[in-house]
């Protein structure tokens, strides 16, 4: 399960350094095949491609002639890159989903159990903003139980 949110350096090249606390674990869960695709919230989704593939077929099943999920289909599956960790921990993000993302030298991990958000310090500090924001409002109807 990866959780957390750890602020990172992309190299000139584009190579982000998977911190040594998950790196084993992503390997181990996605027998070194990642997917990296776009989110519909202008971050960039990291998937074990086993965890993907569900999520990919039930997308690509969504009907084309239906506009909304013709242009989810388009942003999830069309952008979906199937990528590997190097030898030293680093995966490439492609300069296609580095723009889409906003992506510069500053980035940010957060885990989502499954999988992990890959965000640009702007966005994710909008989206800090955006839930400290929220006042009485916090939970949505389907967490209202929540108790923490």
């Amino acid at each position: 399960m990866f959780q957390g949110a750890t602020a990172l350096s992309l190299d000139a090249k584009g190579r982000l350094a998977i911190p040594a606390r998950h790196r084993e674990a992503l390997v181990a869960a996605s027998a070194g095949q990642l997917v990296l695709t776009a989110h519909p919230h202008r971050c960039l989704l990291l998937y074990p491609e086993a965890a993907w593939l569900p999520i990919r077929d039930k997308v690509l099943a969504a009907s084309s002639l239906n506009p909304q999920s013709a242009a989810i289909k388009r942003l999830l599956v069309g952008n979906a890159r199937e990528e590997s960790v190097d030898s030293v921990g680093r995966l490439l993000v492609a300069p296609e989903l580095r723009q889409f993302a906003l992506l510069e030298k500053q980035v940010w991990l957060v885990g989502q159990g499954s999988h992990f958000e890959i965000w640009s310090d702007a966005n994710w500090q909008k989206q800090l903003e955006i839930f400290t924001g929220m006042g009485d409002q916090l939970l949505p109807p389907d967490l209202e139980g929540l108790a923490l």
